[in-house]
């Protein structure tokens, strides 16, 4: 089930960039269709940075050095 997720969010990233780049192309440029496209790119790259978690930690829940990480 996850890798159809995963390939749900490509999907919406590239589908919202395409949608964006053919609004711009336009001669007369359609404002809708470029807001249109850049919420589906933006849900696409919300769905997948929600799933990055967070630098690991030293055992007192800081990073003290680079080495640590």
């Amino acid at each position: 089930m996850k890798s159809v997720s995963k390939i749900l969010n490509y999907v919406l990233i590239i589908l919202g960039a395409a949608i964006a780049i053919y609004a711009q192309a336009e001669e007369k440029q359609d404002v809708l269709i470029l807001v249109i496209g850049i919420v589906v790119l933006m849900i696409g790259i919300y769905r997948i940075s929600r799933n990055i978690g967070d630098k690991p930690k030293g055992p007192d829940g800081f990073v003290k050095t680079e080495d640590d990480v």
